[in-house]
C-alpha cells in the first residue's frame, strides 16, 4: 500500500506499509539530467522506445529524470535511516549541482515527525557522496554526526575497499571527491564511536536486513523489508533508473564492476518478477516504486 501525504513542500511525502512496518521518502532534491553522461545507452531514442517509462519518469524531450531522497524505516519499534543523501556545506566542486548546497532535509526529516535523535539506526547501502551527506553537519568548523543516538552501519567489505580507493593517489577525479566524502562524513561517525562495521547480509532488526548487491561498489548492498507476508527491496544504487529494467545490460560508466552490476540487476530482478513485492528506487522520483514483471528477455515495472 502506498500513501501520498501533503508533506508542505514541493514534492510529497510517500508511504509504503509493507505489513507492519512503514517505509517514507523524504526527497532532498529533484532533477531532470544531470546523470544522463552516467548512462550513456540511454539516449532519447532508446528511451522512446521503452514505452512503459512514460513522463513519470522521462521527460517528453528523453531526458532521464531522478530523485535524491532517503528512505526513513520504522519497524519493531525501531527507526532506521537509510542513505542520508548528498548533504548541506559540501565541498562537492566536481559535482556543481551538489557542491556547498543549503537544502532543508533536516527541517523535512523533523516535519514528517523524525527528529535526528529518534533515530536508532543509520544505514549506508555505499559510501558515495550522494548516500551519506547527511552523516554529519558542519557547527563551528566541525564535522560532527547528525544522528547523534544511532549506530551507523556501513559494510565491512565496502569500507575496506574504499579505503584502498582513497589512498590511490592518482589523478582520477572520483578518487578526489571519494576522499572528500570520507574525510567529511564519514571519519567524524568513525571517530565519534558510533559505526558498526557488518557483513553485506546484515539482520538489522525483525524484518530488516541486508542483501548484498555488489557490482556499483565493491560491498554494495541493498535492504530488505518483509512484514506479515509481504516485502519490499530498497535498491541504494544498484539500479539507479527504471530504464535498467529493460535493459539490465546498461550499467553506469561508474559502476567499480560494470559487468557485475549487470549480473546483479538480472538476479534481483529475476528473483521478484511476477511477484507483489515492492522495488523501492533510491533515485527514482515519484512516484518510486512498483512491481517487477517479466517483459520478453528484460523486465517493467508494474
Amino acid at each position: 500500500m502506498t500513501e501520498v501525504l501533503d508533506h508542505g513542500t514541493d514534492d510529497k511525502l510517500l508511504q509504503w506499509h509493507i505489513g507492519h512496518i512503514v517505509i517514507t521518502r523524504i526527497v532532498e532534491s529533484t532533477f531532470d539530467g544531470g546523470l544522463d553522461a552516467f548512462l550513456p545507452f540511454a539516449t532519447p531514442d532508446a528511451l522512446r522506445a521503452i514505452e512503459w517509462l512514460g513522463h513519470e519518469y522521462v521527460t517528453p524531450e528523453g531526458v532521464l529524470k531522478f530523485s535524491i531522497h532517503a528512505l526513513v524505516i520504522e519497524a519493531h519499534g525501531k527507526r532506521i535511516i537509510v542513505d542520508t543523501c548528498v548533504g548541506n556545506d559540501k565541498d562537492r566542486s566536481a559535482f556543481p549541482i551538489w557542491h556547498q548546497q543549503s537544502y532543508r532535509f533536516l527541517d523535512q526529516l523533523n516535519a514528517a515527525g523524525f527528529p535526528p535523535e529518534s533515530f536508532d539506526f543509520v544505514l549506508c547501502t555505499h559510501l558515495h557522496l550522494d548516500h551519506v551527506g547527511w552523516n554529519t553537519v558542519l557547527r563551528d568548523g566541525r564535522w560532527i554526526p547528525t544522528f547523534p543516538n544511532a549506530r551507523y552501519l556501513i559494510a565491512e567489505q565496502e569500507y575496506a575497499v574504499m579505503q584502498e580507493l582513497v589512498r590511490d593517489t592518482g589523478g582520477d577525479v572520483m578518487r578526489d571527491v571519494d576522499r572528500a566524502v570520507v574525510a567529511d562524513s564519514v571519519l567524524p561517525v568513525i571517530a565519534a564511536g558510533l559505526v558498526d562495521f557488518v557483513p553485506c547480509d546484515y539482520v538489522v532488526c525483525e524484518g530488516v536486513r541486508l542483501v548484498p548487491t555488489p557490482g556499483h561498489t565493491a560491498g554494495h548492498v541493498s535492504v530488505e523489508v518483509t512484514s506479515n507476508g509481504q516485502a519490499a527491496l530498497i535498491t541504494g544504487d544498484f539500479i539507479h533508473h527504471p530504464c535498467q529494467l529493460a535493459h539490465p545490460e546498461w550499467s553506469i560508466t561508474s559502476d567499480y564492476d560494470p559487468a557485475l552490476s549487470a549480473l546483479t540487476r538480472e538476479e534481483r530482478f529475476s528473483a521478484i518478477a511476477g511477484t507483489d513485492a515492492i522495488m523501492i528506487g533510491t533515485h527514482w522520483p515519484t512516484p518510486s516504486a512498483g512491481c517487477i514483471d517479466r517483459d520478453g528477455n528484460a523486465y517493467r515495472l508494474r
